[in-house]
C-alpha cells in the first residue's frame, strides 16, 4: 500500500504543475475511480477541505488520502510522492527558461498550455457543481429533476452575500459550513 500511494501520487504530482482546480479530474480518476480508495462523496469533502487549508490542492489531498489509508506513514509517503515530480520539474524548467528567455516558440507553447488549463478548470468546476446539486458527477446518471434545493439555496445566498455585501470569504465558508451541518 505504501509503494502504491507513493507511485499514484507521484503520477498526480507529475501532471499537477501549476496545481489548482485543473488537477481535480486526475486526482479523482486515480483515488476514486481507478483505485477506489475513497468514495465520490468523500472526494468532494477532501477537495473542499483542501481548499480551506493552506497549501496546494494535490499536496493537501495526498496527505488526507494517505492518512486515511495508511496513517501517518501513508500521509508522509503520499505527500512526498505528490511533491517529488514538482521539485524536479521546477528545477529543470528554471534551467530551461534561463537559457531560452527570448524564444517566441516557447511563448507560443505556453499559450496552448494556458488554453488547456482553462478546459481542465471548467471540467473540475462542473464536477463540483454536479456533485453538490445532484450527488453525482456522471452526466448520464443524474436525475435532473432531483436537484438538492437546500444546496442551491445556500449557494445562492452565499453568492449574493459575497457579491453584494463583500462578505469575507473565510467567514462565509464558516457560516455556510455551520448551516450545512444544521440542515444536513
Amino acid at each position: 500500500m505504501i509503494w502504491q500511494l507513493y507511485w499514484n501520487f507521484l503520477k498526480i504530482g507529475l501532471f499537477s504543475i501549476g496545481g489548482g482546480y485543473a488537477i481535480i479530474p486526475l486526482i479523482q480518476a486515480e483515488v476514486v475511480e481507478k483505485n477506489g480508495w475513497i468514495t465520490q462523496k468523500v472526494f468532494t469533502d477532501v477537495i473542499t477541505i483542501s481548499q480551506m487549508t493552506p497549501g496546494p490542492l494535490a499536496v493537501n489531498t495526498s496527505t488526507f488520502v494517505g492518512m486515511q489509508l495508511a496513517g501517518v506513514l501513508g500521509a508522509l509517503v503520499a505527500t512526498l510522492g505528490a511533491i517529488t515530480a514538482g521539485v524536479i520539474i521546477s528545477m529543470a524548467l528554471y534551467q530551461f527558461f534561463q537559457s531560452h528567455q527570448e524564444s517566441v516558440l516557447v511563448g507560443n507553447i505556453f499559450q496552448g498550455l494556458k488554453a488547456a488549463s482553462v478546459g481542465l478548470i471548467a471540467s473540475a468546476a462542473l464536477t463540483i457543481i454536479l456533485l453538490t446539486f445532484y450527488g453525482s458527477s456522471e452526466l448520464s446518471s443524474i436525475p435532473w429533476l432531483n436537484i438538492d434545493f437546500k444546496a442551491l439555496i445556500l449557494f445562492a445566498i452565499a453568492f449574493f452575500a459575497l457579491k453584494k455585501y463583500k462578505v469575507n470569504p473565510i467567514l462565509l465558508m464558516c457560516v455556510a459550513g455551520v448551516i450545512g451541518l444544521i440542515i444536513y
